[in-house]
């Protein structure tokens, strides 16, 4: 169970995974040592697994994002798996229910190599694509309040 001060530990992780224990310890209230130890346990229960940095991909020429949606022809479905996998633009796919079996996000350069990319699933699936205008919601986590019973 996470309590509070989980929480807030957490929560400022996620603004900044680069915070110091001392940082960290202002903000939640406790020693530095109390939150090296409550790190450690929410480390070790797979809560925090683990910290990272966040680059914009326009920085090095990724202009365009595209969401597409993959529906795999029959019989190739662990084939596009493999092939998505594989392909180092695509930056997150998710295997789903309904009629497509892979939503997935995808970085390129110009729209060439977004129909390159496409062309190369287009023998074994079926895509269907949105470009990204933009991000008005950025990747986040859910509330962390524990539900009241």
């Amino acid at each position: 169970m996470h309590d509070e001060i989980d929480r807030i530990i957490i929560a400022a992780l996620m603004e900044d995974s680069r915070l110091s224990l001392k940082a960290l310890a202002r903000k939640s209230g406790l020693s530095s040592p109390s939150v090296a130890e409550r790190l450690r346990r929410l480390e070790e229960r797979g809560v925090i697994t683990g910290y990272t940095v966040t680059v914009d991909p326009q920085a090095f020429g990724y202009q365009l994002k595209a969401i597409v949606r993959i529906r795999p022809l029959p019989g190739q479905m662990h084939a596009i798996e493999r092939q998505i996998q594989a392909i180092p633009e695509f930056t997150e796919c998710d295997k789903v229910t309904g009629e497509d079996c892979f939503v997935a996000k995808l970085s390129v350069r110009s729209m060439e190599q977004l129909d390159v990319i496409l062309d190369s699933l287009a023998n074994q699936a079926e895509t269907n694509t949105a470009v990204v205008k933009t991000t008005p919601v950025k990747r986040r986590l859910p509330p962390l309040d524990v539900p009241k019973r």
